[in-house]
């Protein structure tokens, strides 16, 4: 079960380095990272925030524990909204610097991160990612990512907010040849309106989509209905993805957004109508090929649908945290609550 943990959303502005070096050593700390490893994450974040408020005309850092492999990492996800890089290859060499370009530092962040990923838009923005494990040295991987997780979700709560009305949650069962997981349930739930009273029907849903013995989807839809009733209730989707056979198969009730996306298309998977836990129509599933390449891509309204990955080059070749806040950082409407994840297509 992979569900979203505490974040902390800190915009830019001019006590942005200070603020996210004290609430990442906070968190290393709280976790369990040895004095040494805590210093590395601190160092590496700062040079993330001062990167960003030098070249960047705004943007935030997103911190949160996240586990993958049965450990707990601290991750920066640095998301802005310009200028870009041209020549990201160039960024991340050591002693790079050029105007209008993230360069300093990139390279020393590289090599204190388990993983970093980074995709980046000339003139739009760029979204950054490094995760820190307690102990080292890092997994050997191909790609430099350390653990490669099956799926990624980002929420972000409507201006003046600290909580945030949207959740979502996957669940996997991972094979006992310690191959990646083949077949995951997903929910992407918004809960009506926003705050603390949202945030209650969305993690009452998660609760349920937790505990429920149901397994396809229109089942653990028909179970969120019953378990949601008496609330102000919820709009919400949940698919099943057979990455194996390259399948998805989702149900869902309210202005949740899914779509099969490819490097020049994507493919929606309707919704119906309705409000789950208050009023829904029969329900009915939808299916779609999940092609190598691709990936499932569901989000809430605080997201708009104009999004298209051809204006998004080779995102969907980064990492899946990467490929979640990049789209929000592209879509995201500040008037609401916004959530989204994300799960890629087997490799083969």
């Amino acid at each position: 079960m992979t569900e979203p943990e505490d974040v902390v959303w800190l915009r830019a502005g001019d006590a942005l380095a200070a603020s996210a070096r004290r609430e990442a050593t906070a968190l290393a700390r709280r976790v369990g990272f040895t004095d040494r490893r805590i210093a590395d994450v601190s160092l590496a974040v700062t040079e993330i925030a001062t990167n960003l408020l030098r070249h960047a005309e705004d943007g935030a850092i997103v911190l949160r524990p996240s586990r993958t492999d049965g450990r707990v990492e601290v991750e920066c996800l640095c998301l802005d909204t310009g200028p870009g890089m041209a020549d990201v290859a160039g960024a991340v060499r050591d002693g790079h610097s050029s105007t209008g370009t993230l360069g300093i530092g990139l390279g020393a962040i590289e090599r204190l991160a388990d993983t970093f990923d980074l995709h980046s838009l000339p003139g739009r923005g760029t979204a950054l990612l490094a995760r820190f494990r307690a102990e080292r040295p890092r997994p050997a991987t191909a790609d430099g990512w350390g653990s490669r997780p099956v799926a990624a979700g980002l929420t972000r709560p409507i201006s003046g907010e600290t909580v945030c009305g949207d959740t979502w949650a996957v669940r996997a069962v991972a094979p006992a040849d310690g191959s990646e997981p083949g077949l995951l349930t997903v929910l992407m739930c918004d809960g009506l309106g926003h705050g603390p009273l949202a945030a209650r029907v969305s993690d009452r849903a998660r609760q349920i989509f937790r505990e429920t013995a149901a397994e396809q989807p229109r089942d653990i839809v028909s179970q969120l209905h019953e378990g949601l009733r008496g609330s102000r209730g919820a709009a919400l989707a949940v698919a099943e993805v057979d990455r194996r056979a390259g399948r998805v198969t989702l149900c869902g009730i309210g202005n949740i957004s899914a779509f099969v996306v490819e490097h020049d298309r994507r493919s929606a998977l309707l919704s119906h109508p309705g409000i789950v836990g208050v009023q829904m129509p029969t329900t009915r599933t939808y299916s779609a090929d999940l092609t190598p390449g691709s990936a499932l891509v569901m989000h809430s309204d605080g997201l708009h649908q104009r999004w298209s990955p051809t204006d998004l080059p080779g995102l969907l070749t980064r990492h899946p945290s990467v490929i979640a806040g990049q789209i929000l950082n592209q879509a995201g409407l500040r008037r609401d609550d916004a959530g989204i994840v994300v799960v890629p297509a087997a490799r083969r």
